[in-house]
């Protein structure tokens, strides 16, 4: 059990086209998730995000739930298309305004702001120009982060460039899961560079707007786990590890793109034998700008087995067994791990926990009560295992529990619930579950300098 400082960052996070709805008020324009979403087959119940959670008219009686759990800090991203409907040039007033307004919520319910300025929802305009394919989407992005620095920087001090690269480009590029649905792995390692590029481009463009300000990016992290020491899952393990964590994670810190996976992109096919085509002078210094902290998203581990692998070794790492209603084993220890392997390989300065969390459906009960057990269980594991990090020396300053709200998850729609607090999306009423309690108390107990979880 951990002491945590007074200084640590207690905070719960949500993203802009889960929760906002209001897609077409007060001059927003479209995304590439709306056009997603009118696709049909995409969404899993056929939904889309047109209300979700109706944040942008509730996001007061949003703030105040924020301020009842005790969180000391709030992670929400900005709608590009509601700032600048078409990417670039016209910038909305009305869309600025709204964010503006959200700030100073915050800041008078004594919650730090945690700006992310790309959570997934592209201006279709830009989509319809390429979309981050093209180096111009860069340069449309430095200039969106300027404009909103601009306007925030004076009372944001938290700032997060991007949300999940990986997914940005391999699940809206690669398979197609995501928008905007392309299936092209040569194309999603391009998409890629593109993110990341504007990553580093905008965190001088940041810092010159907000003062003081604390940047970084955010990874999704899946650390991966050989089910043998078999020669076989090993080398699986490894094309494993580049493809989801090191392609991001080396460059970022100076590295460039590891070798090994350059070599297995060229002889898959997805990259060209030389030099890698989209690579611009200069592009991996910006890459490697220096940051404040890194962000990490952690839902769970993989094993990784080579199931063609003739004679392979009998599997000794097994599933636990326990899995959330996504399918992802809950392995606490997993994430202490990672965080410990993260500060031996790459020695971050600073580390939040961006986003953690559990999708259960559990529903109130007769008396209005939604006694969702295994979410506290998930939540108890997982910050004790921050914990853990923690005292093993790993420089681990914040942890955000995904997600405030029940929301449009993505291509499930809003048939998976990761919430703190329950959403009746017909009526929009808002019911704190009883993790939501869990986590009031466990804030509670870390401020007043007690032991906790």
């Amino acid at each position: 059990m951990t002491q945590f400082p007074s200084s640590f960052l207690w905070g719960a996070a949500t993203s802009s086209f889960q929760i906002e709805g209001a897609t077409t008020t007060d001059g927003r324009g479209p995304s590439i998730w709306e056009t997603f979403c009118a696709t049909p087959g995409k969404i899993a119940d056929g939904t889309h995000g047109d209300i979700a959670c109706d944040h942008y008219h509730l996001w007061e009686k949003d703030l105040d739930l924020l301020a009842w759990m005790g969180v000391k800090s709030y992670r929400f991203s900005i709608a590009w298309p509601r700032v600048m409907p078409t990417g670039r040039g016209a910038v909305n007033e009305a869309g600025l305004a709204f964010y503006s307004r959200l700030v100073d919520g915050l800041i008078a319910r004594g919650i730090e702001p945690m700006v992310t300025l790309y959570h997934w929802d592209l201006p279709q305009a830009l989509e319809d120009e390429g979309g981050w394919r093209v180096r111009s989407t860069v340069e449309a992005f430095v200039a969106y982060a300027e404009v909103v620095a601009k306007r925030l920087g004076d009372r944001v001090k938290y700032w997060v460039t991007h949300n999940e690269p990986w997914c940005i480009a391999h699940l809206g590029h690669g398979t197609g899961e995501q928008a905007p649905g392309e299936k092209n792995i040569g194309v999603s390692l391009r998409v890629a560079h593109h993110v990341m590029v504007s990553h580093g481009l905008a965190v001088p463009v940041i810092r010159a707007n907000s003062p003081g300000a604390i940047v970084g990016i955010v990874l999704n992290l899946c650390p991966a786990h050989p089910a043998s020491q078999s020669a076989a899952d090993l080398e699986a393990t490894r094309w494993f590890d580049g493809f989801f964590n090191r392609w991001y994670l080396d460059p970022i810190f100076g590295r460039g793109y590891p070798a090994d996976k350059v070599a297995d992109y060229q002889r898959e096919g997805a990259l060209p034998e030389g030099p890698l085509p989209f690579v611009e002078p200069g592009d991996m210094e910006a890459m490697a700008v220096p940051t404040d902290f890194l962000g990490i998203n952690y839902y769970s581990r993989a094993i990784i087995r080579d199931d063609k692998a003739e004679g392979n070794l009998p599997a000794v790492v097994q599933s636990t067994g326990v899995a959330t209603e996504m399918g992802w084993e809950v392995v606490p220890e997993a994430l202490e791990k990672l965080l410990i392997d993260l500060r031996d390989e790459y020695g971050p300065k600073s580390i939040l926990i961006t986003e953690n969390g559990a999708a259960y459906g559990t529903a109130p009960d007769g008396a209005g009560v939604i006694d969702d057990v295994e979410r506290q269980a998930y939540f108890r594991g997982h910050i004790a295992a921050v914990g853990r990090a923690r005292d093993a020396g790993v420089p681990v300053d914040g942890y955000f529990a995904w997600s405030l709200l029940d929301n449009f998850e993505w291509a499930f729609g809003y048939e998976k619930r990761f919430g703190l607090i329950w959403v009746d999306y017909e009526t929009q009423e808002r019911i704190p579950k009883q993790s939501a309690h869990l986590y009031r108390d466990i804030i509670a107990k870390a401020v007043a300098g007690e032991v906790a979880p």
